[in-house]
């Protein structure tokens, strides 16, 4: 009885392995950086992201999602969230670590940043919010 149990489970195993990998999206559209600074502008609206960290890069190269896995909806909402706790963190440098929260993040959600600066943005925080063990929102960030 125990070997039909047993032979039971590894069939089911096995079918479960091979119907999930025919469901698995493929996303060829994620960047690579090559530098520790990362710097994004537009002349229209006026503004700069610059991400200056050392693990960043090699992290978003080994873990960040494809641009394409996220709508930008997705991505501001996020951003309004953990932007906003950020900068409430930053204004209170005796309760929160002022090495890690140094300065404000400029982020107005009546601004169109577009998908680019909202896509880095997100993927910084959740870099920064995962290797130093913070959480930012009501939620646990996801990559």
């Amino acid at each position: 009885m125990k070997s039909i149990i047993v032979l039971f489970f590894t069939i089911f195993s096995v079918l479960m392995a091979c119907n999930s990998s025919k469901n698995q999206k493929t996303f060829e559209d994620k960047p690579k950086l090559e530098s520790d600074t990362i710097r994004i502008s537009n002349e229209e609206i006026e503004y700069d992201v610059i991400i200056i960290d050392g693990g960043f890069t090699s992290w978003f190269n080994s873990y960040a999602r494809p641009r394409n896995y996220y709508t930008q909806s997705y991505l501001e909402a996020r951003n309004r969230i953990w932007v906003l706790e950020w900068n409430r963190r930053a204004m209170l440098p005796s309760q929160y670590n002022p090495n890690l929260y140094e300065m404000t993040i400029n982020y107005q959600t009546g601004i169109d940043y577009g998908f680019e600066v909202n896509y880095m943005i997100y993927n910084y925080l959740v870099y920064f919010q995962l290797t130093n063990k913070q959480q930012l929102g009501g939620f646990v960030p996801r990559i």
